[in-house]
């Protein structure tokens, strides 16, 4: 029996057994909602190459949580332990991460990627236009997109984050720092690393520009309708 010890859930041990089990077949859904958004990337990723003689996309990777480490969140959520719950309460059970040379491909992509008529935008957090506190920059979105199995189809969100090259070096760098000091990471690093973030903002900012000049295209803008994309989600939400 589960018990809920402040905000969190406790999961007895054969719940949690349970849990397991059924989190190994539930899993199997983003897997494969993530090998469908991977697949819409290496599409137009190879149509850029051959159509246009130009590669937006640096390199893709991607995850889907284990069973274990969704039980974790499951717990520290406060989520009731059952699928129904799971799949409404957490949406980034699969992650693709894609970077960019340019700011303008970050966007780019993201309206190419989610203007397909088979995918849907359910939440938008634009950290490039908002920057967090600390200097971390990224876009990330969670989308939906269907997956056809023996029993029919079946809506799967996926979160998407787009960054630069700059954005994830320093996010990489801050991830380490934050993981060496167990987050008690002393005031005069993180100093140094909103500094960094500004340096590397600058440096995105400079070869956009040279990008701009060798193109003659505009300058970086996002296309986010974040008005529309909470219209779709509260209609989502009513169903």
């Amino acid at each position: 029996m589960s018990v809920a010890v402040g905000d969190e859930i406790t999961i007895s041990p054969s719940e949690l057994r349970e849990l397991g089990e059924q989190m190994q077949r539930f899993l199997l859904e983003y897997q494969f909602a993530m090998q469908e958004v991977e697949t819409k990337l290496a599409i137009l990723r190879e149509e850029f190459v051959h159509m246009h003689e130009y590669n937006p996309i640096e390199h893709v990777t991607s995850r889907v949580k284990t069973p274990e480490s969704l039980i974790s969140k499951v717990e520290r959520r406060g989520v009731e332990p059952d699928v129904d719950s799971i799949r409404r309460e957490i949406h980034d059970i699969a992650g693709v991460r894609v970077t960019c040379a340019f700011i303008r491909d970050v966007y780019r992509l993201f309206d190419l990627l989610t203007q397909q008529d088979d995918v849907t935008v359910l939440e938008v957090e634009d950290y490039i236009e908002h920057p967090k506190s600390n200097g971390y920059k990224s876009l990330h979105t969670i989308i939906s997109v269907p997956v056809y199995l023996s029993t029919g189809r079946i809506d799967v969100p996926v979160e998407v984050q787009f960054r630069t090259i700059a954005m994830d070096f320093w996010a990489s760098l801050e991830h380490k720092i934050f993981y060496k000091y167990q987050r008690q990471v002393p005031a005069q690093l993180l100093d140094d690393l909103k500094s960094a973030a500004v340096t590397a903002s600058e440096l995105d900012n400079r070869m956009q520009q040279l990008h701009v000049q060798m193109h003659g295209e505009q300058p970086a803008t996002s296309p986010i309708n974040l008005r529309e994309i909470r219209e779709v989600r509260e209609r989502i939400r009513r169903v």
